[in-house]
């Protein structure tokens, strides 16, 4: 088994996914499907006030897959600037269903590597007409912000947390079916310097993004409108770029993801109980993380905590309290819905 970072570092170079942070949809704890339609759930007008054909766009992005990452910066917005090289990258995804409680679906992605090496890659939670979001407001920090009522009735919010669970991005919108396929696309908000890019630049700190997931044939896109910005706080310096970011998962029945399905039987109440710990502390007001903007200490120390799991120690929080009292502050109750 390779360390940890030498895992982390072999991930950012065979992933253009922007937080580092793929199965027919399927529960964590059933066997793997037969074929592409097997586990989807029969549609019924609602579950729990959601509609049937929304939920099940969510749940069709569970599933095996073989994904391709595309990045191109487009368009120059200062004088100076000399568009970047265009970036390309793939992975073989297995995508499997964490939590579906009828309005809240959670969905966890684990990265097979060549060698068979499993990394648990990024998590999306859709949530049903949420009154609150995180919001990436300066410098690894996030707050938890309250959304006017008006702008969740029918929609969705999807957030986005990296490998550690750490928060990337929250966006809010409404799926449409209305051309045969569904799409979902975001409002606009911000976001950390992706992983892709923190050996790279320094020379912008956030993304302004309104992502678009869409339902095909044969798996599912995300699209992402980027630009890249200055940012001092919450305030904007400067934009630089836009970028237009292509990733396309494309079902397989090629790839032997057993691997994967094993790494999440062993670790996933481990897990499970690190996002509590998350939710405990976005609960209270949001985070601010101190690391570096790779947030390598979190991302080291939860996952060996992982492979300890693994190894057979017990006593979760023995294991996940020492990294968040050393690296994840809490911002405090008052700072919520200002």
């Amino acid at each position: 088994m390779k360390t940890i970072p030498v895992l982390i570092a072999a991930l950012v170079l065979t992933s253009g996914c922007a937080s580092i942070d793929p199965m027919t949809a399927r529960s964590e704890a059933s066997n793997p499907p037969a074929s592409s339609t097997i586990g989807l759930e029969t549609p019924s007008p609602t579950r729990n006030g959601a509609p049937a054909a929304d939920r099940q766009a969510i749940l069709s992005m569970a599933g095996e897959f073989v994904v391709t990452f595309a990045f191109d910066e487009t368009v120059p917005l200062t004088s100076d600037y000399e568009i970047k090289p265009p970036k390309r990258s793939g992975a073989s995804e297995v995508v499997v269903v964490v939590e579906d409680s009828g309005e809240r679906i959670v969905l966890q992605h684990l990265l097979l590597m060549g060698d068979g090496d499993v990394i648990k890659h990024w998590r999306q939670d859709w949530i049903w007409e949420a009154d609150r979001r995180l919001e990436f407001v300066a410098d690894q920090t996030w707050e938890n912000v309250a959304l006017p009522a008006g702008a969740t009735q029918g929609v969705w919010t999807q957030c986005v947390y990296g490998v550690a669970d750490a928060p990337r991005y929250c966006g809010t919108g409404d799926w449409n079916h209305r051309y045969g396929q569904a799409t979902w696309t975001s409002d606009r908000s911000w976001r950390p310097l992706p992983r892709r890019e923190y050996t790279t630049r320094e020379d912008y700190n956030a993304l302004n993004v309104e992502n678009r997931h869409t339902i095909t044939p044969t798996g599912w896109t995300h699209e992402q409108d980027n630009s890249k910005v200055v940012r001092d706080g919450a305030e904007t310096v400067n934009v630089l770029v836009r970028e237009f970011g292509f990733n396309h998962y494309r079902r397989t029945s090629e790839v032997d993801f057993t691997p994967a399905y094993e790494y999440w039987d062993e670790t996933r109440n481990y897990w499970a109980s690190v996002r509590a710990a998350w939710s405990r502390h976005f609960d209270d007001g949001g985070v601010r993380l101190a690391t570096e903007v790779d947030g390598e200490d979190i991302i080291d120390g939860l996952f060996e905590g992982a492979e300890a799991v693994r190894e057979g120690e017990s006593g979760h929080q023995a294991l996940i309290e020492p990294v968040f009292r050393d690296y994840v502050v809490p911002l405090g109750a008052s700072v919520a819905g200002r």
